[in-house]
C-alpha cells in the first residue's frame, strides 16, 4: 500500500537514524501537548486517491531496514538519559506487527476505477508513540506541501484547457454537422440522413418546417461567419482594410476572382479549420462551376458613373415668363476615354447674362458648350431649359472647317438656311419641269406638278423664304462688309475676317441663346474692339469661353471658373474674378489648414494615450471618421500644379545672314486685293522679330512666302543662310494632326531617332501624362492640339522657328511658358501674334505692315507704343485691375547662361588655401611647432 505520510512512531520504531529529513503533517488533534490520532485511518488520510495522486509511493519497508536501525535507535534513547530496555523491545514487538500488517494490506488491495488503490490496514500503533512536529520539520513539510499545490494548480490548468479545445472540437463538430445537413437537404429535398454518437446509420426521417427554417439559419449564420473571416484573411494579406479592399472591387480596381491563395484558406472557407478534409468531402475542392467563373470586369469611370448616379435628363422649367430664356446645367458627369472631365458641374445662363467660361486647357470648357448645345449626352446629371423650343447656336472654335473657300461671300451666309434652301431647289425643279411640258400630255401629269408646286410654296412661305435676300444683306452691314464683298470669294479674307463670317452665320439662325468658344482668336486689335461693342449691344443671353483676359473683362458680366471638375460662379466682370477667387482660395486654404492642425493634434494625443487609455482613443479615432465622412468636413484645395516647361532643342551653328525680302509685291484677285508693294525685309542671326499689323494685311501671306509654300507675284522672300534649318508653326498646325491617331503615335509619327522613353519624356514635359498619352486627338481639346503640335515641332532641331500665331487655343500659363521657351532659343525667331503682352515678352524687333510696306522698329514692342501715341493710347485704355501691363522686353545673356558652373569645392581647390594658419586644424599644428 501507499502511504502520503509516514507517521513518527513507525520511523522511530523502524530504525530511522534521521527522522528530522522527514515531512511530518500537522497534528489536528492533540491533548496534553501530544498529538491524538484517530483510530479511522479515512480521518486521516481522508482520500487515498487524492493521497496517491498528490504524493508519490513510499519505499516498501522490509525487515532488513527494520534490523539495521534498532541499534542506531537504542543509541539515541540512551543518549536521552533513560534505559527503557524493556520500551525498545515492546517498539519493536510494535514494528514487527506493524510490518505484518502492512503486508497483509498489500496483499487486500483492491483496484478502483482512476487506478488508486484503497489501504484497509489498521494504523492503531501510531497513537501510542507519535510526537510533536519539530520547527525544521515543520518547515520541510511546509515546502513541500507548497510544491505539491503548484503542481496541483498547473494540472488544474491542463484539465481547463483540455475541456476549452473539447468544447471548440464540439463546436466545430455541430458547425460541420449543420452544413453536412444543409447540402444533403438540398439534394435530397429536404430529408437528411442523421446517425447516433456511434456511428450506426438511422432511418431517413423528413424535417419539419421549423427545423429546416433553424438549420437553413444557422447555416447562413457560419456562411457569414467564415466569408468575414475570409474577407480579413485576403485584406490583411493586401496590407489594407477590410472596407478599402472592398472598396477597391466595387471600384474595379481589385479583382480577387474569387480565388483563394493557400490550402489553409481554402479549409477555412469550406468549413472549419483544423479538422480532417476527409469530415467535408464537398467543401476542399471547388465545383466545376466555380473554377470557370470568369474574372471581375474592371469597370470604366464612365461605368462607375452611370452605376452609382441616375441616367442624364433633359428637363423643362414648368413655370417661366414668355420674354424669359434660361439654360442651366445640374450635376454635370461626363467622361472621355476613362478620363473623367466633369464630376458635378452646375450652373446656367439667364436673360441678360454675358458669362465668360475659364479655366485651363483641358478642364472641359468647349465640352459644356457642346451639352448645352445638345450635340453631346451627358454621362450623368441634367440638362434644365426655359422651354422646350429653345434655339441655341454655338460658334466653334474649328468654325473654318465649316466655310467652303471656293463660295462667294453671300452663298456661304445663305449656306446656313438648309431647309429653305431645299425648297427653293425643289420649286426651281418644279417650275422647269412644269416649262418642259406641252399641251398634248396628259392633264393629269400637269395637276400633280401645280399641286406639288402649291405644297413647296406653302412651305416656303412658312420659312419666309422671300426675305432670305434682306436677312443676308443685313448680317453682312452688321459684321462691316461692303455690299460689293459679297461676290468675293471666302478665300480672299483673312482670319479675322471670316471669324465674322462665321459670327454672322450663327446670327442668321436666330438663337435664343449664343455660345462662342474663342471667338477673338486671330482677331487684331480692331477686330476685337469691334466684337466687344456689337456683343454688349446684343440683348441675348450668351456664354463665351477666351483666354483673352480684356476682352472679357470688357464684356462678361460673370464669371465661371471650371477646375477640377466642378464649375463656380462669380458675380462681375474678369478684374472682380481674380479679387473674389484669390480671397476664396485664401479662406478655403486657411480653414483646411487649421482643420488639419486640429487633427494632426487628434491624431498625436491618439497615439500618446493609445494604451493608457484604450477606451477614449476608440472614441477620439470613431469622432474622426465621422468628421471625414460628414458635409463639414473641408476638402483639400485643388493644386495649381507646376506649368509644363521646355526648352527647344539647342540651335546648330547659325551664319549671320538668314533670310531676305526684297522687292516684294503680291495680291489676291488680278490686283484687287494688292498686300505688299516694293518691300524689302533683311533677318539676321539673334533676331527675335514679330510681324504686326490688321487682319488682311498679309502677315500669314509673308510666312508662306518665306518659307515656299507660295510663288510672289514680284520680287522674292526666302531664307539665304547657310546651315539654316528652319521650323515652321502653321496658323492652324492643330487642324492638320490626324484625328485618328493617340497623342503618342503622332509624337512616335514625327520622331526621327528619340526611343519611346524620350518620347515619354518630351510629352510630359507639355503636361501629357499616364493615360492621357493614350487619348485620340478628336478628344483634345484646342488648347490641347496646340501643345502637341509644338510638341512634334521639338522633335527635330532648328535655329529658325517661323511661327503663325502659336498661341491661340493655349490657356495662360502654357502662353507663359511658350515665352519664356522663346527667350532662351539662340536662333532667330520670326512669329505672327495679335497677343500684345505676349508679342512683348518675345519679339526684340518689330516689323509693322503699314501702307503695304514692310516697316522695321528696332526695338521692341513699348518702343514700338512709345513711337505710335494713337496705339499706345488705345492699349493703356484696356488696361483693368489685376491684368498685367506691358513693358519692355526681358533680356537673358544666354552666352552667360551656357558658360559651366564654377566649382567651389573638390580636389580643384584643395591646394589654393594661403593662410596657413586658417582653420582649427592648422591652428593646432602651429602652436605644436
Amino acid at each position: 500500500m501507499r502511504l502520503l505520510f509516514t507517521p513518527i512512531s513507525l520511523l522511530v520504531a523502524l530504525g530511522a537514524t534521521e527522522v528530522e529529513s522527514f515531512a511530518f503533517p500537522r497534528c489536528s488533534n492533540s491533548v496534553g501537548g501530544r498529538c491524538y490520532q484517530p483510530n479511522n485511518v479515512a480521518a486521516v488520510f481522508p482520500s487515498t486517491s487524492t493521497l496517491t495522486a498528490l504524493s508519490p509511493p513510499p519505499p516498501r519497508l522490509t525487515t532488513t531496514h527494520i534490523d539495521n536501525s534498532n541499534t542506531a535507535l537504542r543509541a539515541k534513547k540512551k543518549k536521552k538519559g533513560g534505559g527503557g530496555g524493556g520500551a525498545a523491545q515492546k517498539a519493536k514487538d510494535a514494528a514487527l506487527a506493524a510490518l505484518e500488517a502492512i503486508e497483509a494490506g498489500e496483499q487486500q488491495q483492491q483496484p478502483t476505477n482512476n487506478g488508486a488503490t484503497t489501504t484497509t490496514a489498521t494504523l492503531d500503533f501510531m497513537d501510542e508513540t507519535d510526537e510533536p512536529l519539530s520547527k525544521k520539520e515543520q518547515m520541510a513539510l511546509e515546502k513541500k506541501r507548497q510544491k505539491e499545490e503548484k503542481k496541483r494548480g498547473k494540472e488544474r490548468e491542463r484539465e481547463a484547457a483540455a475541456e476549452v479545445d473539447e468544447m471548440e472540437k464540439n463546436k466545430r463538430k455541430k458547425a460541420l454537422r449543420a452544413l453536412a445537413e444543409m447540402e444533403a437537404m438540398e439534394k435530397a429535398s429536404g430529408t437528411v440522413n442523421s446517425g447516433d454518437e456511434g456511428g450506426e446509420d438511422a432511418a431517413d426521417k423528413p424535417l419539419s418546417k421549423k427545423e429546416k427554417k433553424m438549420m437553413e439559419k444557422k447555416a447562413a449564420k457560419e456562411a457569414e461567419k467564415m466569408a468575414k473571416k475570409m474577407r480579413k484573411k485576403q485584406a490583411k494579406k493586401l496590407g489594407i482594410s477590410v472596407e478599402e479592399m472592398e472598396r477597391r472591387e466595387a471600384d474595379g480596381e481589385l479583382d480577387l476572382g474569387g480565388a483563394v491563395a493557400d490550402d489553409g484558406d481554402v479549409a477555412a472557407v469550406n468549413g472549419i479549420n483544423g479538422l480532417d478534409a476527409a469530415a467535408v468531402e464537398t467543401t476542399t475542392t471547388p465545383s466545376p462551376a466555380a473554377q470557370e467563373t470568369p474574372k471581375k470586369k474592371k469597370l470604366t469611370a464612365e461605368e462607375r458613373i452611370r452605376k452609382d448616379r441616375p441616367p442624364p435628363r433633359i428637363r423643362v422649367m414648368e413655370s417661366s415668363q414668355p420674354d424669359y430664356t434660361a439654360l442651366r446645367l445640374e450635376n454635370i458627369a461626363i467622361t472621355f476615354r476613362d478620363q473623367p472631365v466633369l464630376t458635378s458641374a452646375t450652373w446656367g445662363v439667364q436673360t441678360g447674362d454675358r458669362i465668360g467660361l475659364v479655366g485651363a486647357n483641358g478642364a472641359g470648357k468647349t465640352t459644356q458648350l457642346r451639352i448645352m448645345a445638345g450635340e453631346l449626352e451627358p454621362t450623368a446629371g441634367d440638362v434644365i431649359k426655359s422651354n422646350k423650343d429653345l434655339r441655341v447656336a454655338m460658334l466653334r472654335q474649328e468654325f473654318v472647317d465649316e466655310i467652303d473657300p471656293e463660295r462667294s461671300l453671300r452663298e456661304e451666309f445663305r449656306s446656313v438656311f438648309v431647309e429653305e434652301n431645299a425648297i427653293m431647289e425643289e420649286l426651281a425643279l418644279a417650275e422647269k419641269e412644269l416649262e418642259g411640258m406641252t399641251g398634248d400630255q396628259d392633264g393629269d401629269a400637269m395637276q400633280e406638278v401645280l399641286d406639288r408646286m402649291a405644297k413647296l410654296q406653302g412651305k416656303a412661305d412658312v420659312k419666309n423664304v422671300n426675305a432670305l435676300d434682306s436677312r443676308v444683306s443685313k448680317i453682312m452691314d452688321l459684321m462691316g462688309f461692303e455690299p460689293e464683298e459679297g461676290d468675293y470669294e471666302v478665300s480672299m479674307f483673312s482670319g479675322g475676317w471670316k471669324m465674322r463670317i462665321g459670327l454672322g452665320k450663327v446670327l442668321l439662325k436666330d438663337p435664343n441663346i449664343l455660345l462662342l468658344d474663342e471667338p477673338t482668336n486671330h482677331l487684331d486689335l480692331e477686330s476685337v474692339e469691334w466684337l466687344e461693342a456689337f456683343l454688349r449691344n446684343q440683348n441675348i443671353p450668351m456664354v463665351i469661353v477666351s483666354h483673352d483676359r480684356e476682352f472679357l473683362d470688357q464684356v462678361c458680366t460673370k464669371i465661371v471658373d471650371a477646375e477640377g471638375g466642378l464649375c463656380t460662379e462669380y458675380t462681375g466682370n474678369y478684374s472682380r474674378f481674380l479679387g473674389l477667387k484669390k480671397a476664396r482660395m485664401d479662406s478655403w486654404q486657411a480653414s483646411y489648414n487649421a482643420q488639419e492642425k486640429k487633427i494632426k493634434e487628434e491624431r498625436q494625443w491618439i497615439n500618446k494615450f493609445r494604451i493608457k487609455q484604450p477606451q477614449a482613443t476608440k472614441q477620439r479615432e470613431a469622432q474622426l471618421e465621422k468628421l471625414k465622412k460628414s458635409a463639414d468636413y473641408v476638402q483639400k484645395p485643388p493644386f495649381v500644379g507646376k506649368p509644363f516647361r521646355f526648352r527647344f532643342p539647342p540651335a546648330p551653328r547659325l551664319s549671320p545672314e538668314v533670310a531676305e525680302v526684297r522687292g516684294l509685291s503680291h495680291g489676291y484677285g488680278d490686283g484687287a486685293n494688292p498686300l505688299f508693294d516694293d518691300s524689302d525685309l533683311f533677318v539676321e542671326k539673334g533676331d527675335r522679330i514679330a510681324v504686326i499689323g490688321p487682319n488682311g494685311a498679309g502677315k500669314s501671306t509673308l510666312l508662306r512666302i518665306l518659307m515656299g509654300k507660295e510663288e510672289p507675284d514680284e520680287g522674292y522672300a526666302k531664307i539665304v543662310g547657310q546651315n539654316v534649318y528652319p521650323a515652321y508653326f502653321e496658323q492652324n498646325q492643330a487642324d492638320v494632326l490626324d484625328l485618328d491617331k493617340t497623342v503618342v503615335d503622332t509624337v512616335q509619327g514625327e520622331s526621327i531617332n528619340q526611343s519611346y522613353n524620350e518620347l515619354r519624356a518630351l510629352l510630359g514635359q507639355f503636361l501629357f501624362k499616364g493615360d492621357s498619352v493614350e487619348k485620340r486627338v478628336e478628344n483634345l481639346s484646342g488648347g490641347e492640339k496646340a501643345r502637341l503640335s509644338l510638341c512634334c515641332m521639338m522633335l527635330r532641331e532648328s535655329n529658325l522657328l517661323i511661327l503663325d500665331e502659336p498661341t491661340n487655343h493655349l490657356d495662360i500659363p502654357a502662353k507663359e511658358m511658350l515665352e519664356e521657351a522663346l527667350q532662351h532659343f539662340d536662333g532667330s525667331v520670326v512669329v505672327i501674334s495679335h497677343d500684345r503682352y505676349f508679342i512683348s515678352k518675345v519679339a526684340t524687333t518689330i516689323v509693322a505692315i503699314e501702307d503695304r510696306k514692310l516697316v522695321k522698329y528696332g526695338g521692341d514692342y513699348k518702343f514700338y507704343m512709345d513711337k505710335s501715341k494713337h496705339m499706345k493710347e488705345k492699349i493703356e485704355a484696356r488696361y483693368f485691375a489685376g491684368g498685367a501691363r506691358i513693358g519692355a522686353a526681358p533680356v537673358v545673356d544666354l552666352e552667360e547662361l551656357a558658360k559651366p558652373k564654377k566649382n567651389f569645392g573638390g580636389a580643384k581647390n584643395a591646394n589654393m588655401v594661403t593662410r596657413k594658419d586658417k582653420g582649427i586644424k592648422n591652428a593646432k599644428r602651429n602652436t605644436r611647432q
